[in-house]
């Protein structure tokens, strides 16, 4: 690639503010974008999209899985090889092309069907979840985890390697026109990973298998909206029924070297206090 601006959307997202981080450490020109952001972008809002893309070369997308999100896509992958972008890397969800059927790979196509050099990232579930998403999070603070994924297994991916392959397929040739499947190295059960962060900070956090209607039960109680209800069941429902559980390769075969394992995650996290009440 050239001197060219990347535009990362969503820069202050888990995934986005990683990306912007490493590319401005690689000293790339990098365009923040999003709704609040030195650059200003707004999917529901195509007047934002120039700005954003004048002169740029490349950017880095997330699949929202909103049900506007492969219009969205498809709009803006035509306007941006119209402006003269030729770079398109999207960050999608290996469980949705595991598990969610052929609809919910609309986004992917929308990217593949760009006419751009598209990459695209299938990611698991990310460890940063149990530190950074209040739907784990939260919990971890309260000590009890109550969730409907029985023993079902999850390789965790650490959020900092999705940004290394992100950034390596923003820069670097040879990535276009690939799907990188991107997990940690080891399968997990949430029974385990809660017991790991517990072990790290020396807390008391018990993790609680519950049923699908408890756990839906349980959400409706803390003021989740019903879609909100419905998609957890839904993607722990996968978890739990073995859906996910394998590894698979793609930062091994972007970065020649394997993912950072959660016990990693958990000390480096742990270390920080931010599991402390």
């Amino acid at each position: 690639m050239t001197a060219e601006p990347i535009v990362v959307v969503g820069a202050t997202g888990k995934t986005g503010r990683r990306v912007t981080s490493l590319l401005r450490q690689r000293d790339a020109d990098v365009r923040a974008a999003s709704r609040r952001g030195p650059t200003r972008f707004d999917w529901n809002d195509p007047g934002t999209w120039e700005p954003a893309v004048r002169g740029a070369g490349a950017a880095f997308l997330v699949d929202s899985q909103g049900a506007d999100a492969p219009a969205q896509l498809r709009a803006f992958g035509k306007f941006a090889l119209a402006n003269g972008m030729r770079r398109l890397v999207l960050l999608s969800s290996r469980d949705w092309a595991v598990s969610g059927g052929d609809e919910a790979l609309a986004s992917e196509r929308a990217i593949q069907e760009s006419g751009a050099e598209w990459t695209i990232l299938r990611a698991t579930w990310f460890a940063q979840n149990f530190s950074e998403d209040p739907l784990l999070s939260d919990p971890i603070m309260a000590g009890e985890v109550r969730l409907p994924t029985g023993d079902g297994l999850e390789p965790f991916i650490d959020a900092d390697d999705i940004a290394d392959v992100a950034v390596a397929t923003l820069v670097e040739d040879g990535h276009a026109q690939q799907v990188y499947e991107l997990s940690g190295p080891r399968l997990l059960s949430f029974g385990a990973a809660v017991a790991e962060i517990a072990r790290a900070t020396g807390r008391d956090i018990a993790y609680v298998p519950v049923t699908p209607e408890e756990y839906a039960a349980h959400l409706t109680g803390r003021g989740g909206a019903p879609d909100h209800v419905e998609l957890a069941n839904t993607l722990f429902g996968w978890i739990r029924d073995g859906h996910n559980a394998h590894l698979s390769d793609g930062v091994r075969r972007v970065l020649g070297r394997e993912p950072r394992d959660f016990t990693d995650y958990v000390k480096a996290t742990a270390a920080t206090g931010i599991w402390n009440p």
